[in-house]
């Protein structure tokens, strides 16, 4: 009983500081003073005081002059947490070895709610306006990526994610703005078998992006993209992008990953696996 009893005194305190960990990580690179992380979320001050002095010590946080910023902790946790996935490790490498996308700015990236969580970004050309880098979240109706991600779900499951008008964020006058509009063009996705951003980022910005589908249960699909300025693509290039994201999400999507290097390291059981899936 009194084992329960401590399990539960404690559950509170593990929540106020993930909660501390999301409000850090939403504004990241901008120190928060401790008065302000207790205030956004409704903590007093002493809690939050103790709450950040154990995140320091484990370097989940630390702290500087102005605030508090994330600790490396937490970057080591991320890349912990990527590491797992064998189409994140595979990433860089396909897109360097791509004749179209090692010339390309290409993101990687999973659905968080209704939006859009960057995993890796390989920058074969320069950065655009409102570029997303690793660990940012975009509103997934106005991405490619995000529509990739979302026209895998049902129109059932799309309506009770954006039933509340305030998860359809308009970044530009051409975003996807109400849920009929959302349907509709995640149907002309699924028809496509391409999710295209034409504008709804940044107006000069035109991208494009495919679905690399999960193939385990335990772990989410992924979508694959690359973004264009407007007016210096053309068709032509947009095809051939097109062309490479979907070689790339072909093979992003294998269940097994091998790199040809990584050959002579397999046992005999997992190169009979390998070869059963090519």
């Amino acid at each position: 009983m009194r084992e329960a009893e401590e399990k539960g005194a404690l559950a509170p305190a593990v929540q106020k500081a993930i909660r501390i960990l999301d409000l850090l990580a939403a504004s990241p690179g901008r120190p928060k003073p401790l008065s302000d992380i207790a205030r956004e979320l409704g903590i007093a001050k002493s809690s939050t005081s103790n709450l950040c002095a154990s995140l320091e010590e484990g370097g989940l946080i630390r702290r500087t002059a102005g605030g508090f910023l994330l600790g490396r902790r937490s970057v080591e946790l991320g890349s912990a947490y990527l590491a797992g996935f064998d189409q994140i490790r595979e990433f860089y490498r396909i897109c360097e070895e791509s004749e179209v996308l090692r010339r390309q700015l290409v993101q990687i990236a999973m659905l968080d709610g209704v939006r859009s969580l960057y995993l890796a970004v390989y920058e074969g050309r320069e950065r655009f306006p409102l570029s997303a880098s690793v660990g940012d979240r975009y509103p997934a109706s106005a991405t490619a990526v995000g529509t990739a991600l979302l026209a895998e779900l049902t129109p059932e499951r799309i309506e009770a994610l954006f039933r509340e008008p305030s998860h359809l964020v308009s970044l530009t006058n051409r975003s996807t703005s109400d849920l009929a509009s959302l349907q509709a063009k995640l149907e002309i996705t699924r028809r496509n078998g391409y999710a295209v951003d034409d504008g709804e980022v940044h107006p000069s910005v035109f991208a494009l992006a495919t679905l690399v589908p999960s193939t385990r249960a335990d772990e989410p699909s992924f979508a694959i993209g690359v973004s264009l300025v407007h007016p210096s693509d053309t068709p032509g290039e947009r095809e051939r992008v097109l062309l490479a994201l979907q070689q790339a999400s072909a093979e992003l999507s294998r269940p097994v990953l091998v790199h040809p290097r990584d050959e002579d390291d397999l046992t005999s059981e997992d190169r009979t696996t390998t070869e059963e899936f090519q």
